[in-house]
């Protein structure tokens, strides 16, 4: 199994994660804050996060993903849902948090 860098923005951030992980569980290691703010989302919107780097390191978007994302506002085309994604191992990826944990 392999492993690859993530990259978490704007804190800089990195960890190494195994092939197979779920993105939003990688990064609640890294934002702890992730993990309450899960538990009130109602939209999916709480794991939104863009996709800086190394797209192709991540499982394709699914229906259901594509979905929750056309309810969201601030939508592009780097945008994610970290709660649907999973880590492949095949390159590092970069992942700019937004919202509350942006820093901005």
């Amino acid at each position: 199994m392999s492993t690859v860098t993530l990259k978490v923005l704007p804190m800089g951030k990195t960890i190494e994660v195994a092939e197979g992980t779920n993105l939003l569980e990688a990064l609640i290691t890294v934002e702890p804050g992730l993990a309450e703010r899960q538990k009130s989302d109602k939209d999916g919107s709480a794991s939104h996060v863009f996709v800086q780097e190394g797209r192709k390191g991540l499982s394709k978007t699914t229906r259901e993903e594509n979905e929750s994302l056309d309810a969201i506002v601030g939508v592009g085309s780097k945008s994610r849902l970290a709660k649907h994604v999973t880590v492949l191992g095949t390159e590092n990826v970069t992942i700019e948090l937004l919202g509350e944990f942006s820093g901005f």
